[in-house]
């Protein structure tokens, strides 16, 4: 048996989503918690002001930043994103692959307990990992077919559905994690998801009042893998006993409470404040640049279902105007075409740039009369809940009419939101932000259930990207992906974001991986 290797630039893909800066005096804590003050006494409990009700708590199927930033606090998977974007092994102890690539056989930590009590065994493993396969449209998509079978109580088999060097990493995604479940749990489940809310992390599910907190307490007999804190990975502590997501969807609101110290950390601070909140001397800005604000538009129903008609949605596209109303400030956001990092050496590419951007309203005219549109109503639906999603459909939607298309908005709370935006029934085109993923295979614009699109070029480019025998092969077959993406009028990339979350000075062990992380933090009273 052989140890299969990754490939070579998967590892920098995301480095420039790490913290970028710390405003206002603070720097980018990461690893133990700890006031960094002997004198000064440490919170019982730490109050994070998110920004919407999280649709569920079922991170395997559920899509959310929100449900994927509470989730890596409470549940765990076999192998996590260190620091440097290496898949570590977390609930797994070691693994090891066939010569033909096909069966990776896990060998599973012992004595790992559930929130319950029980012990997390092979059982468990392999039913959480086939529903995940199942459920998780990005692991269906890449690995549907794929089976995990138990060999014994602590080593599990992953029998795949074709050889790739991409497993492993496919395994440690964090978005719509491969969270490992009791048995039971999974068993329960319908298809509205799990019920019971029981993992292995470093917090427990304590309460979850609807649209008011969910709340989390330390687990006790929580047993992290060996390490040093890295990322996802490595030595966990619940260094605050308690720790609250308290919903508020009003962003003056969150920028109120953590001034006045109502909450300890707000995330998504509205752009257009950085710079006044930068100023306060007793808060640290913490500005973490981390994925792409997409427009994606139907591509089965109706007038949508017309090629022509949705290259006409792009030629109107002014993305300067609509990124502007998005974040407010030029300097916290970039302009380019590419659905990956830019700077990423492998997957960074302008495939399709013609495509992006064209700001011709004239050309979109000419195409809705070559389309044969005959004012057909079309709807944007998005959500206050985030306000860079909700101004920049106002401005898409004033782009559009400016063309003569009869563009409507329908704005709903973020769980409604997202309802209708699964359904192609319910939506014509909508708005989101999107966090980059390791591998551009990962992306929610490939995923069928993520707004319908299913064709054929899709699943040929993600086959000949996991099939290419060199990294530059692969970047190859991902820049005509992309470009199809483009041309198809699938989606288009409006901008590249960067994220502010405001926090007390007196908070310390901060940490950003796709997600916040708060296991080691702490904050002063």
């Amino acid at each position: 048996m052989k140890r299969k290797p990754l490939f070579g630039a998967a590892a920098l893909l995301m480095s420039t989503a790490l913290v970028l800066a710390g405003c206002g005096g603070g720097n980018a804590d990461s690893g133990s918690g700890g006031s960094g003050d002997s004198a000064s006494k440490n919170k019982e409990e730490l109050h994070v002001a998110i920004s919407a009700n999280p649709p569920s708590l079922d991170p395997q199927s559920i899509n959310s930043n929100i449900v994927g930033g509470i989730g890596v606090h409470v549940y765990e998977p076999l192998f996590a994103m260190n620091a440097d974007y290496e898949p570590t092994p977390v609930l797994a102890e070691s693994y090891e692959v066939s010569d033909d690539g096909m069966v990776y056989t896990i060998k599973l930590r012992q004595g790992v307990k559930f929130h319950n009590g029980e012990e997390m065994t092979a059982d468990d493993v392999v039913a959480s990992m086939n529903r995940w396969i199942e459920v998780s449209a990005k692991a269906n998509t890449l690995i549907g077919g794929s089976v995990f079978e138990k060999v014994d109580d602590y080593t599990v088999n992953l029998k795949v559905n074709q050889a790739s060097s991409d497993i492993i990493m496919i395994l440690a995604s964090p978005i719509q994690a491969a969270a490992i479940y009791p048995a039971e749990v999974v068993e329960s489940a319908t298809a509205e998801g799990i019920s019971e809310y029981i993992g292995t992390g470093p917090y427990k599910v304590s309460e979850w009042k609807q649209d008011q907190y969910v709340k989390l307490e330390a687990y006790e007999d929580y047993q992290p893998s060996e390490g040093e804190a890295s990322g996802l990975a490595g030595e966990k502590q619940a260094a605050t006993p308690t720790i609250y997501y308290d919903v508020v969807t009003d962003a003056s609101t969150r920028i109120a409470g953590v001034q006045s110290g109502e909450y300890d950390i707000s995330e998504e601070i509205p752009i257009d404040n950085y710079e006044d909140l930068s100023s306060d001397n007793g808060l640290t800005l913490k500005v973490d640049r981390g994925g792409t604000l997409n427009l994606f538009l139907d591509t089965t129903e109706g007038v949508m279902a017309n090629q022509t008609f949705r290259q006409a949605v792009l030629a109107a596209l002014n993305c300067d105007d609509i990124m502007l109303a998005a974040y407010g400030n030029p300097d916290l956001y970039e302009l380019n075409a590419s659905w990956s990092d830019p700077t990423d050496t492998q997957w960074g590419t302008d495939a399709g740039s013609e495509y992006y951007n064209q700001q011709d309203t004239e050309k979109a005219k000419e195409l809705l009369a070559e389309a044969g549109y005959n004012n057909e109503k079309v709807v944007l639906v998005t959500t206050q809940d985030y306000p860079e999603m909700y101004n920049a459909t106002l401005v898409v939607q004033e782009e559009l009419k400016q063309a003569g298309i009869n563009a409507e908005v329908e704005t709903y709370d973020f769980s409604t939101f997202m309802e209708h935006r699964s359904d192609p029934q319910q939506f014509d085109m909508f708005i989101t932000s999107n966090s980059y993923n390791m591998l551009p295979i990962q992306l929610s614009v490939l995923d069928s259930g993520w707004a319908g699109l299913n064709a054929p070029e899709v699943t040929e480019g993600i086959t000949a990207i996991r099939a290419a025998s060199s990294d530059e092969e692969a970047a190859e077959a991902w820049a005509d992906l992309q470009t199809f993406l483009y041309e198809y009028g699938a989606a288009t990339v409006l901008g590249h974001y960067t994220g502010v979350i405001a926090m007390d000075k007196g908070v310390t062990g901060y940490d950003y991986l796709r997600f916040p992380i708060y296991w080691n933090v702490t904050a002063s009273e």
